[in-house]
């Protein structure tokens, strides 16, 4: 069973002496423009999510330093997607809001989200799904995740 409306966006990065360098998101690639562009860091071990949007917002998903696996719950087939992203894997993965979606820190790293929706603090469209959801828990490298508080408060 696969899950409906992701796009997996292969990444090319031009490595020298100097580094690397790698174009992140071309917008004619994409089902909708995004709008905001969001950055964390995380230690190994975190999860974040899984987080829904029911007003659309979508999410393009890409890992610039170290490893995260990303997880993706259908929540009307049940059907899951899940893929290693990074520094092995240079991928970026358009993700349907309508997803439960959240990525698991396999190693530290530096995470890049480009989204559909401006993110509204006085009415935010974030809704949540426990990480250790039956449909999802055995998909993740870890029993024993850093979750935030309102990951930790996320019920099935």
């Amino acid at each position: 069973m696969s899950v409906e409306g992701i796009v997996r966006i292969p990444l090319r990065r031009f490595a020298d002496e100097r580094g690397w360098f790698c174009e992140l998101r071309r917008e004619s690639l994409l089902p909708k423009p995004t709008v905001q562009t969001n950055v964390s860091t995380s230690r190994k071990g975190v999860i974040r999510g899984l987080h829904f949007h029911e007003r659309g917002q979508d999410d393009l998903f890409t890992c610039l330093q170290g490893t995260a696996r990303v997880v993706v719950l259908d929540r009307n087939t049940g059907a899951t997607y899940t893929e290693d992203i990074g520094d092995e894997n240079p991928v970026a993965l358009y993700i349907p809001g309508r997803h439960a979606h959240g990525f698991e820190a396999i190693t530290d790293l530096l995470f890049v989200y480009h989204v559909t929706e401006e993110y509204d603090p006085a009415d935010p469209d974030e809704h949540g799904i426990a990480w250790d959801d039956p449909r999802v828990k055995d998909l993740w490298s870890t029993t024993n995740p850093i979750l935030s508080a309102r990951d930790t408060a996320a019920a099935f």
